[in-house]
């Protein structure tokens, strides 16, 4: 998918073709669907099957994050498709936003993760 996507945006940064935008990023999309649809499946898992709580496996919250994670990549890809292709006048700063909200999550969750490593266990 990753690489249909390249091809397609090569080809219309190259101006090859003339299609739309939202044309060019179907295959990003599609791929995002599909990680959307297992993390969804392995969450409902999670809530049924009380076993995944014993056997340490990634929490629910985790599953949350990532879910919330892949959505504010979509605002971001479906905010500039439609910068480039229809609201040229509309800033970056805005098309940004959810990709700046995104990193910083990001940066705090590796933090959480890294540091937890490194802090005494408290559950005993």
């Amino acid at each position: 998918m990753a690489l249909i996507f390249l091809i397609l945006l090569v080809l219309k940064l190259d101006d090859k073709v003339d299609w739309n935008w939202f044309i060019i990023f179907i295959p990003m999309w599609l791929y995002d669907i599909g990680v959307v649809i297992y993390v969804f499946v392995t969450m409902v898992r999670h809530c049924k099957n009380r076993a995944y709580h014993d056997r340490g496996l990634v929490s629910i919250k985790r599953r949350a994050w990532y879910l919330t994670s892949l959505f504010m990549k979509l605002i971001f890809e479906i905010i500039l498709c439609l910068r480039f292709q229809y609201v040229s006048s509309l800033s970056l700063f805005y098309v940004m936003i959810p990709l700046w909200i995104l990193l910083i999550g990001s940066v705090v969750d590796v933090g959480k993760n890294v540091i937890g490593q490194y802090l005494p266990d408290r559950s005993s």
